[in-house]
């Protein structure tokens, strides 16, 4: 619950002290703009607010882990992709979308930090605790910290705890530990097809290197 916290909030302010020349900069996310990432950070947050407010009394069916599926790497002919680009340029102004972020995101901040970690909640059809859930949404936070940074050198990325937390999750998602040598940043961007691995990377990584990327959906 605390790591959802500290996560979320390094994440918002990152995105707040940004200045509006990098919105229309490259992230992290292939063919997305950093203001199209931030939209999507909005969205996220609207998911997070929906369901921390849908009690479930069913037996919890996915943990932090299983709550995320392997899918196929995107195409860009997912409808929800256009739409959020279609929405960020909406806003027009950073600015605009620095408030809305900070508006929903802090309510969603909010709304985690009073929730009961042991209620059940759903999402995607899923029942989880809302403590399983919101460990799940470190992974988000952090792969999108990176995201957000993959251009910007000079801004602060996620937290070591957030890396180390995130890295154990792909690793439980993968069946297998990625190489000693390898950071928890290079693990979670070559784990999940953000960068290339070198050839002496695909050499450690030997069979795990066949399974990657691990897109999650």
């Amino acid at each position: 619950m605390d790591l959802f916290s500290q996560s979320w909030a390094a994440l918002r302010a990152a995105v707040a002290e940004l200045p509006d020349e990098d919105f229309e900069r490259p992230s992290g996310c292939v063919g997305w703009l950093i203001r199209d990432l931030a939209c999507h950070l909005v969205i996220d947050a609207q998911d997070v607010l929906i369901t921390l407010a849908t009690p479930e009394d069913r037996e919890p069916t996915r943990d932090a882990v299983t709550y995320w599926d392997l899918v196929e790497p995107p195409t860009g002919d997912d409808p929800l992709d256009a739409l959020t680009v279609r929405l960020a340029a909406a806003y027009q102004e950073p600015r605009l979308l620095k408030f809305h972020l900070d508006d929903v995101g802090s309510a969603a901040g909010r709304a985690a930090e009073l929730a009961d970690p042991a209620a059940r909640v759903g999402t995607k059809e899923q029942v989880l605790t809302v403590g399983d859930y919101l460990s799940a949404y470190v992974l988000e936070w952090t792969l999108h910290h990176l995201d957000l940074i993959a251009h910007l050198p000079g801004v602060a990325g996620p937290s070591a705890e957030a890396l180390a937390h995130s890295r154990a999750t792909l690793e439980k998602l993968a069946g297998a530990a990625f190489p000693a040598s390898f950071s928890d940043t290079d693990a979670l961007l070559v784990g999940t097809g953000r960068r290339e691995a070198t050839a002496k990377e695909r050499a450690e990584l030997g069979e795990l290197a066949g399974r990657l990327p691990l897109v999650l959906g």
